[in-house]
């Protein structure tokens, strides 16, 4: 072979592999105005400047905001100065030009790419992170390991502030360097991604210093860009889950975040700020007109029913009755749990349509139970009152009727209200209350603990029931204080003869501790979540056939 052979063999198959890669050569003779292109310019949008053409066509085939690059990427350089730039040219992939000058002003030499050539394909080209689908994929798995999570979303402020007034370029280094910085402020072990054109995201285990506090630490430092000091501001979103089997779907949890983002957003009026996820920016990330049209007709289309948790007696393992919980069954979106609908069902005025229908789902289910099992004439339904609904008017006549309709025992069908609604107006509650029970209700205190009402209430007011909220139920092994509360309720039952439910029981340690303090009843994932009502009754009949409700040994 001789080397005129071989100067031809290896020509053909340079251009076979610049080819292969979407890639091409060129070269740059600034005194000649000449661009040479060999390879695969055709595919890279360069191909009416192939084989050659001036300085003046390449930027009128850049799009306007890369025409500055341009002029960068040509501009004479000392030998052996590297060169790069990232071009669009129009109808084209952005495509990253390198190279480097080879002799004094005389010749420039590299290679043009395709920009996602040199980068993953899960990988955001700007900062380096994993985009948005691949770390939503990641966090996934991340979530199956048990432990506490923090998720972390953050939007950076002023962006499109910043591109009119420094360049996409230059805002685009901004991003940059706020990547490197998240890369660098964060353990190996926790996930980094660029989930949007101005949003980072982070889930990481929890420790001491919460993840939205490194974040803000990291990346609110001011920088120099082009000669111009940047001092960016995030507006952050936060929500924590626990991982495991029950850990939730990674995308809703990131969702849920960028709602807390939103609502911080809007509580702040654009500055620097955080929010945790909470169930009131639910409603703000929806489509809040076309929910708020579905929710319109929701209880007349017999959307909204109920679920059904169970209560069982601790000393004996009894199912002593059940919570009914409202579900929206949602045409498109399947069952909603009400901390997704109820904060707009109160914006809009629906709460005592809701609360009118939910009485009236639990007393038929708790009679047709009654009707089809004898032996369960204890049993008994208890049903929220939502803020306020205690005021509702006839609300004590549609409780007689509700009662008398299904043929309920006196009692069975229990009202489950707040501390906090009751301190409103004590004297008027009062007064209700016990004409609710004079019509046949059983009523409880809810959340006990969790406001700040008069003990004394608690002998005028006619109660039968006290529930402990259920944080101080699952952080009384842990937290000394909440154990205290625990103690001190079921104490205070106990005094002034009134039933005591602990809610949040989530395995047989947390039941037996309770019924060692003298709880009466328990309520919790440990029994089982809210049932369907033809869940509930397989749940029903099985505790009969058993004798007890099954519970789980350990959370």
């Amino acid at each position: 072979m001789t080397s005129a052979d071989r100067l031809v063999w290896d020509a053909t198959a340079v251009l076979e592999a610049l080819g292969g890669a979407d890639s091409a050569l060129w070269t740059w003779e600034p005194d000649r105005d000449r661009l040479r292109l060999t390879g695969a310019s055709r595919a890279l949008g360069l191909g009416p400047l192939a084989p050659e053409a001036a300085s003046a066509a390449l930027s009128a085939l850049a799009l306007p905001q890369d025409r500055w690059a341009v002029e960068a990427l040509l501009t004479v350089r000392e030998p052996g100065t590297a060169t790069a730039a990232r071009i669009a040219m129009r109808g084209a992939e952005p495509c990253l030009w390198r190279g480097v000058w080879l002799e004094n002003g005389v010749r420039a030499a590299g290679v043009v790419v395709r920009e996602t050539r040199f980068l993953a394909l899960d990988r955001d080209l700007l900062t380096g992170l994993i985009d948005r689908r691949s770390f939503v994929g990641r966090a996934r798995e991340m979530l199956q390991a048990p432990g506490a999570y923090e998720l972390v979303a953050a939007d950076l402020n002023r962006l499109r502030r910043l591109n009119e007034a420094l360049g996409h370029e230059r805002a685009d280094l901004v991003l940059a360097a706020l990547g490197s910085r998240l890369a660098a402020a964060f353990p190996p072990d926790a996930l980094l991604g660029r989930i949007g054109e101005d949003e980072f995201a982070v889930l990481a285990m929890l420790s001491g210093q919460p993840s939205a506090e490194i974040m803000r630490q990291a990346l609110e430092q001011p920088l120099r860009i082009a000669g111009f000091d940047i001092h960016p501001t995030l507006t952050i979103g936060a929500v924590r889950a626990e991982g495991g089997e029950d850990a939730p779907d990674a995308a809703e949890l990131l969702r849920r975040a960028e709602l807390a983002v939103e609502a911080s957003r809007s509580a702040s009026r654009g500055g620097a700020s955080s929010a945790a996820y909470s169930a009131t920016a639910e409603r703000d990330g929806l489509s809040r007109l076309a929910l708020e049209a579905d929710l319109r007709g929701a209880i007349e289309r017999d959307e909204i029913c109920a679920f059904f948790q169970p209560i069982v007696r601790l000393s004996t393992g009894e199912l002593s009755g059940f919570e009914a919980l409202a579900r929206w069954r949602h045409p498109r979106r399947g069952y909603l749990g009400p901390e997704e609908f109820l904060p707009l069902m109160a914006e809009m005025d629906l709460m005592a349509q809701l609360g009118e229908r939910m009485m009236r789902l639990a007393a038929r289910q708790l009679g047709a139970w009654r009707a089809a099992h004898p032996a369960v004439d204890h049993l008994t339904c208890s049903v929220n009152l939502s803020t306020g609904e205690i005021h509702r008017e006839g609300l004590v006549e549609e409780l007689a009727d509700l009662v008398r309709e299904n043929g309920l025992r006196r009692g069975s069908l229990k009202l489950e209200i707040t501390e906090s609604d009751i301190m409103r107006d004590p004297d008027r509650a009062a007064v209700t209350l016990r004409a609710l029970r004079d019509a046949g209700a059983g009523i409880a205190l809810d959340d006990f603990g969790t406001g700040f009402s008069s003990l004394s209430y608690l002998t005028r007011l006619p109660f039968d029931t006290l529930k402990i909220d259920r944080y101080f139920v699952r952080t009384m092994a842990t937290n000394e204080g909440s154990a205290k509360i625990v103690r001190s309720v079921i104490q205070l039952g106990q005094d002034l003869a009134l039933e005591v439910v602990a809610e949040g029981v989530e395995n047989g340690v947390m039941a037996r501790a309770l019924l060692e303090l003298g709880c009466d009843y328990g309520q919790g994932y440990g029994y089982a979540p809210a049932l369907s009502p033809q869940e509930a009754e397989v749940y029903l009949n099985e505790c009969y056939a058993d004798g007890a409700a099954p519970v789980r040994a350990r959370g």
